[in-house]
């Protein structure tokens, strides 16, 4: 009977655009606290974003990549952070003004036990949110596994399909493409008779709630479809989507997932200008678009950037990085403590590379979230131990 059940909700869920909530009444949340998770796809060059700028062997290893030492005067030069790190320039009117005032933080020599240096294997690791070297639930995300031990949760993924992250638990979490916009798959007409099928069932109130959400959403984000050509970026750009995920936050939904694909920088990566510096623009003035449009919710909201591995620390012949390790990961928020470089460090030179030729993780991404999670929702002991097994809480004082 119980696999029955949730075949009739697996399908709900499809015919209402992914939006039927089952086990769990839509409310006010227990708390204010918003959190939304960046995924960078394709594992984006964390070392020419947050950049080592005080160590003589990332110039050594990057002849014609690196991006020069901080200097005011040099608009394509890092801009520091502190003594040993800078942030890249395209970033300097979007992501720079968070970390000065406090809304912004870093943690470099991040990442997982994932060994593989594959895309979609390490992808996978970090969305179950399991050991790499363990048999893996793939019914079980991380995010779902959070949502099952908070009260009153609001969640969604803005992505095509139903990620990874957030299978599992309880919820029938709905998903919504951000950068494709259609008309419902299930007119009025369609939607009247599937929730006739459902009248006086004990799926009638989710069915119900399933339809009204889809509705909603939809016509949210078509709202403001033709604001697209007023910017500089078209509809499908991260820019545009992260105002509407900031809309729908505001409004609706307090735990977030959204992925950003195109940091797979094997060529013609650039340094200052080129390819990466330009997805790093898009991406800045969308966080800084999203921030604007949660208003001041912001000041409870706090948000997650990170990708599935860094790049090799060396650059390559075709001027590109390779599949590395240990990446650099991003915490936002109008209520964090930041302003800071925050996580283990060393000192950056050939000997501290992770097999010659990465970063090292010196913290797990599990231990970090899973310590952001503590101090964010109270979770206790128990609680995070269903989240993130065997991990014991990083203690970065991120928030």
């Amino acid at each position: 009977m119980a696999r029955a059940l949730m075949s009739r909700r697996e399908l709900i869920a499809g015919l209402a655009g992914g939006a039927a909530v089952a086990g769990r009444a839509w409310a006010a949340p227990h708390t204010d606290v918003r959190l939304l998770v960046v995924f960078l796809r394709g594992a984006y060059d964390a070392a020419n974003v947050v950049i080592p700028v005080g160590s003589d062997f990332y110039y050594q290893a990057r002849p014609r990549l690196a991006v020069a030492r901080p200097d005011p005067a040099d608009p394509a030069a890092a801009l520091a952070l502190d003594a040993d790190w800078g942030l890249h320039p395209a970033l300097r009117d979007t992501i720079l003004p968070l970390y000065a005032k406090g809304q912004a933080a870093f943690v470099p020599f991040a990442g997982t036990d994932d060994l593989s240096r594959s895309h979609f294997g390490t992808q996978d690791t970090i969305e179950l949110g399991q050991n790499a070297q363990g048999a893996r639930n793939y019914q079980s995300g991380f995010m779902a596994r959070l949502a099952a031990e908070l009260t009153r949760v609001r969640p969604i993924a803005f992505t095509d399909q139903m990620p990874l992250i957030f299978r599992g638990g309880s919820e029938v979490v709905p998903n919504v493409s951000i950068n494709r916009v259609g008309k419902p798959g299930v007119d009025d007409r369609q939607a009247a008779l599937i929730a006739a099928m459902y009248q006086g069932s004990a799926l009638e109130a989710a069915v119900t709630e399933g339809f009204r959400v889809r509705d909603e959403v939809f016509h949210a984000i078509s709202d403001h479809q033709a604001q697209a050509d007023r910017g500089a970026v078209s509809p499908r750009g991260f820019e545009l989507a992260a105002r509407r995920i900031g809309r729908l936050m505001r409004e609706q939904f307090n735990l977030s997932f959204v992925d950003v694909g195109g940091w797979d920088t094997h060529v013609n990566q650039g340094a200052a200008t080129g390819y990466l510096a330009d997805r790093l623009g898009e991406v800045g003035r969308g966080l800084v678009g999203f921030v604007e449009e949660i208003g001041s919710g912001w000041s409870n909201t706090v948000v997650v950037v990170l990708s599935e591995f860094g790049r090799t620390f060396r650059e390559n012949g075709n001027r590109g990085t390779d599949h590395g390790h240990g990446s650099a990961y991003w915490v936002l928020g109008g209520g964090i403590h930041g302003g800071r470089i925050s996580g283990p460090q060393v000192r950056i030179d050939e000997a501290s590379l992770f097999q010659k030729r990465d970063y090292p993780v010196l913290t797990d991404y599990r231990a970090l979230l899973a310590g952001l999670f503590q101090r964010l929702y109270g979770l206790d002991a128990a609680s995070l131990q269903r989240v993130f097994a065997a991990v014991k809480p990083a203690k970065l004082d991120l928030a």
